[in-house]
């Protein structure tokens, strides 16, 4: 019997700039499902990248005075760096530069051209660079964008535009009938709104005259354009995969799910579904949609100047304790806000006060109580019939919130599963117990179940803080040998000094 497949990606990230806190998440969120769904027999592949064309990495790279290409190789090189240092590991790796990429884009362009879905108009609208896109007035506050906080630039040319409307209609219906499709509801519901609100999309202009702008990919049927940025960097996902021939591709694409921000919703739920149609090719699994990091109640990002260096965060704290806190306190599609504080605060409380005490104190009774060895346990009685329905309660919890993508309650429930053995240790005392007659029967049971629960709890961990799991797994050593005490398996951290 094969093995089910599982594919994931991030979103193609910008490569105008080093990574932030945004793109750590999506990237943690990423390796953390890949684990999870490898633990379970699943074939799994992943796919990032940088995406590298369009007048936004034009105006980056003036600005330090370098070629657009030079430029974005500095930067694709840096994701790539900062992902490998910090451990997120990546089954491809998609520049949008790749002449295989590139290949494909043309491909793909030539093939949507030939079946009737592009045609050239003259366009007028309001541009933002940003965002790489024309834009309505809907989609400005004060008459700057949202996102980018900057007023859009009036423009007029021949563009080629891509007859995505003539489907609205097919994937109005087939987001209805695909409850899941897109992911949580709110971010469904929204999808869905733009649909019926036709208004505000229309077709998609998908060139840009090479007299404004030369760095992309050519169009294969007018070399006088080049690919609008989105159509080329959404079909990276396609490139990732193997498409168009490589052996695994269809069983990849047919369990693909893809993870993003909430900002670039509606390519991902409007443009790509219906390219995808125009191509030949099924829709997506998943669309799982994620909120903004934000700092000072402003969204975290790089044209904004707030940055969260995911490095520093490493130096400070190290990456496992960064890594958790992000899972634990963004509650999926949702927004949340970032402090060092806050970090210190909940690292404190759920791994050095709870997590790691439970450790430390039964490794150090086991030393002393039972020569570092865990002991064979006596029957179990009803305080191990209770913490071993704890510990039942916290794995189902964790399989139902990973199936929802609900990391922080996964967590929680992990956590939990935590503060229930350490309670279980206070009830049964062992460190009283071997002062009293008949007492080694307590202490020999009640740290053997105490060490079984924690080996449990490293195990549920292992796909949300995998170095962590395996510390503690090495520190409980082989079943019936030694167990290693070691230092304190997450010392307290110090809350940063205020400015």
């Amino acid at each position: 019997m094969s093995r089910a497949h599982y594919y994931v990606t991030t979103p193609i990230y910008y490569a105008n700039a080093e990574p932030h806190i945004g793109h750590t998440y999506t990237t943690v969120l990423v390796d953390t499902l890949l684990r999870w769904h490898r633990a379970r027999g699943a074939e799994t592949w992943s796919v990032s990248g940088t995406d590298e064309h369009g007048e936004k990495m034009v105006e980056a790279a003036a600005k330090l005075g370098l070629p657009p290409a030079v430029f974005t190789e500095r930067i694709s090189a840096l994701f790539q760096r900062t992902w490998a240092e910090l451990g997120l590991s990546t089954s491809r790796f998609v520049r949008t530069t790749d002449p295989r990429h590139v290949a494909n884009v043309q491909r793909a362009l030539q093939h949507v051209y030939d079946q009737g879905w592009i045609e050239p108009r003259e366009y007028e609208g309001l541009y933002c660079v940003g965002c790489e896109r024309f834009m309505t007035e809907r989609d400005l506050e004060g008459g700057l964008c949202r996102d980018h906080e900057r007023a859009p630039e009036p423009r007029r040319e021949t563009n080629y535009f891509f007859a995505m409307s003539r489907e609205f209609g097919w994937l109005r219906q087939y987001i209805e009938e695909h409850p899941g499709f897109i992911r949580p509801e709110r971010f469904r519901n929204e999808a869905l709104a733009m649909l019926r609100d036709e208004s505000g999309l229309g077709d998609l202009s998908i060139s840009r005259p090479k007299s404004r702008l030369d760095w992309g990919v050519e169009l294969p049927f007018d070399r006088d354009h080049v690919c609008y940025v989105w159509f080329d960097a959404l079909l990276s996902y396609l490139t990732g995969a193997g498409w168009p021939d490589a052996p695994q591709f269809p069983a990849r694409w047919a369990n693909a799910e893809h993870l993003i921000g909430k900002d670039i919703l509606k390519p991902h739920a409007i443009f790509w579904p219906i390219m995808l149609k125009a191509l030949g090719l099924a829709p997506y699994q998943h669309l799982s949609v994620h909120g903004y990091w934000t700092l000072d109640e402003r969204k975290v990002s790089k044209s904004l100047g707030n940055m969260v260096s995911p490095l520093a965060m490493q130096e400070r704290y190290g990456f496992e304790l960064f890594r958790y806190f992000l899972l634990r306190e963004m509650s999926f599609g949702l927004d949340a806000s970032f402090s060092e504080a806050t970090l210190v605060e909940r690292v404190n409380a759920d791994l050095a006060n709870n997590l790691g005490n439970l450790v430390s104190r039964t490794l150090n009774l086991i030393e002393k109580l039972c020569g570092g060895v865990i002991p064979e346990a006596g029957p179990a009685g009803a305080a191990e019939e209770s913490v071993a329905r704890d510990g039942e309660a916290a794995a189902a919890s964790v399989e139902a919130a990973m199936a929802e993508l609900r990391f922080h309650d996964a967590l929680t429930s992990i956590i939990g599963y935590a503060g229930a053995v350490n309670r279980y240790i206070d009830g049964q005392a062992p460190w009283k117990a071997v002062k009293q007659p008949g007492g080694e029967a307590v202490v020999r049971t009640s740290l053997h179940f105490a060490a079984q629960h924690i080996r449990r709890i490293a195990e549920l961990l292992a796909p949300f803080v995998p170095g962590l799991s395996t510390e503690i797994l090495r520190r409980l050593g082989e079943r019936g040998g030694r167990v290693v005490k070691g230092e304190s398996l997450v010392p307290r951290l110090e809350a940063p000094a205020a400015d």
